[in-house]
């Protein structure tokens, strides 16, 4: 893992962002093949989608859509021990969407005149949970709660074809749908999936969506990219991310674990320590040598931590540490610090953050009531994870009773003459001149 020393330099916020560790993705590429799956769907149809995951899953699926069926069956033999753990995610998720819910507000400008600020759900998504290295269940979750606190009336979920089972979406992903009463899912995956969900295949009764969610790989990420305009998307989730930010009293064993929990998940995971203690750094690079060599996935472990995308970062301060952090935007932020509330007071750019050596990201991926499906690649600095807000749309209402309006007629007319927008102000002026 390499080791990216700050503690002799100040940098700017600029070079910053050019020494920030990152993958070097090329969207260039992954865009025009997006765009050709895309064109595809939207030319072929049932029949590209088929194309699609023969050549790209290794299956050819009987059928894009699901049976009603095979969800409840799926559901009906379920792990009771993963039912009872995905029924309490839902519970959990359920209560945290819930606050994010923002209420009617009536602002009075004057006697009868009124501006409410409601909000409206949009009508329909498509919710897209990855299905590669591992199964997602908890991306059901995390995608459907939210979209349903919103009140969405119309939801759509899309998974890879697996070649294990015959072309169908993953069973656990079946069952958590079933769960959550979706019983519309389709065994299609990758740009394709997205460019169905946005263009919509008549054949099997997919209609096109409002908003697209969800994480997956550069090319899901491309494509959401390619339709935004067509569709609303929430962010462009790739490859995951953990920057932990510790002093010299964390424990560098739960580091390395948390570490090492994340880039489990693809070769391209990015893992990133930032400390002002050269001890804390050793002490957590020995312990990943001995936790990586025996974890599960012990190979995809070193590949991630090997990359370029992951860092021992040193700094001078915990203030830099926080510098750094805000200039990378981290998917997921961990202070581990004697006083982490105090660090948090500098942090403003982060998917969502995990305070003390009790709170890892490992809780947040299941049942700590955050969402999981977050923004990566530094876009955190300017867009948020997934919650009920996404599915939702401010919208002002104005009300205004003949005398407030003609309070404001002069002001009105003086403006529209202006911007020599004469008839703007002489629509407001006919009301009170008669025919």
């Amino acid at each position: 893992m390499q080791t990216i020393d700050l503690r002799n330099i100040q940098p700017n916020r600029v070079d910053l962002d050019a020494l920030v560790p990152r993958s070097r993705n090329d969207f260039s590429d992954a865009t025009e093949i997006a765009r050709g799956l895309i064109e595809a769907v939207r030319e072929g149809g049932e029949a590209a989608l088929l194309d699609q995951a023969e050549r790209l899953d290794g299956v050819r699926p009987a059928r894009i859509r699901i049976h009603a069926a095979e969800i409840g069956a799926a559901l009906a033999n379920l792990d009771p021990a993963v039912r009872a753990a995905l029924e309490e995610a839902i519970s959990r998720v359920t209560v945290a969407s819930e606050a994010q819910l923002p209420v009617v507000r009536v602002t009075e400008l004057g006697d009868g005149a009124e501006v409410i600020q409601r909000w409206q759900p949009v009508r329909r998504v498509g919710l897209y949970v990855p299905g590669g290295k591992a199964v997602y269940p908890s991306s059901v979750v995390m995608n459907v709660v939210p979209a349903q606190v919103a009140g969405v009336s119309s939801i759509a979920l899309a998974s890879p074809a697996q070649k294990e089972f015959g072309g169908s979406v993953h069973p656990t992903i079946l069952a958590a749908a079933g769960l959550l009463g979706i019983d519309e899912v389709y065994a299609m995956g990758g740009a394709g999936a997205i460019g169905a969900f946005a263009y919509g295949v008549p054949a099997i009764g997919l209609d096109p969506v409002h908003v697209i969610t969800g994480p997956g790989n550069i090319y899901v990420a491309a494509a959401k990219r390619l339709v935004r305009g067509v569709a609303g998307i929430d962010s462009e989730a790739g490859p995951t991310e953990i920057l932990v930010i510790a002093d010299d009293a964390a424990d560098a064993r739960l580091i390395a674990a948390d570490l090492i929990s994340q880039a489990e998940h693809d070769e391209m995971a990015a893992a990133v320590l930032v400390t002002d203690s050269e001890g804390l750094a050793d002490r957590v690079r020995a312990e990943l040598a001995t936790l990586a060599a025996s974890t599960h996935h012990a190979a995809r472990v070193a590949e991630a931590l090997a990359g370029q995308q992951s860092a021992i970062v040193l700094v001078s301060d915990l203030a830099a540490a926080a510098a750094f952090s805000n200039a990378y935007g981290p998917e997921h932020l961990e202070i581990q610090t004697t006083e982490p509330g105090a660090v948090l007071d500098s942090i403003d750019s982060a998917g969502v953050i995990f305070l003390g050596e009790n709170s890892p990201v490992s809780l947040g991926d299941y049942l700590a009531g955050s969402n999981h499906v977050l923004p990566t690649g530094g876009q955190s600095r300017f867009s948020s994870g997934l919650g009920a807000y996404t599915f939702l749309r401010p919208q002002q209402v104005v009300k205004y009773s003949r005398q407030a309006l003609h309070d404001v007629e002069a002001r009105i007319v003086a403006l529209s003459s202006a911007e020599d927008l004469p008839a703007h102000g002489d629509a407001v002026s006919a009301r009170f001149t008669g025919a």
